[in-house]
């Protein structure tokens, strides 16, 4: 069935394809935002940071070869181009974070779930539309 909407709704697919690779980069970044504060290694915002390099190279590999696998942008083009969206998101990520976590006052893990699922459609706009046209 996936195959038969691929031919039919490309779009739809790839949609789909990115709600996949944005989802595993999006729970390895939880997991080790949790991992590195529950162990005693960090504090939430510092783990943030960690788990946002290691979420970038989920995200990148995975758009790259399945989410955008046509391309034919070159590769330092199209990651320095992912690594700019991601790191503006980031900078969002960051603000919004500390201020669920500390102003608003709200558990750390739910404060990052929330923050993990405000940008995607903006990355998957310009993923399409710049990154990897």
């Amino acid at each position: 069935m996936m195959k038969r909407l691929a031919v039919y709704f490309p779009l739809f697919y790839q949609i789909i394809r990115f709600g996949i690779v944005g989802t595993t980069a999006a729970a390895v970044h939880f997991g080790i935002v949790v991992s590195l504060v529950e162990i005693g290694l960090m504090q939430p915002l510092a783990a943030n940071v960690i788990a946002f390099m290691m979420g970038f190279q989920v995200s990148y590999w995975g758009h790259r070869h399945w989410t955008f696998s046509g391309t034919k942008v070159y590769h330092r083009v199209a990651m320095m181009r992912l690594f700019v969206i991601a790191v503006s998101n980031f900078m969002v990520n960051q603000t919004l974070f500390f201020i669920f976590f500390k102003l608003v006052g709200m558990p750390y893990m739910l404060a990052l779930v929330l923050v993990l699922a405000i940008l995607p459609v903006v990355t998957f706009t310009l993923g399409k539309l710049w990154v990897f046209r």
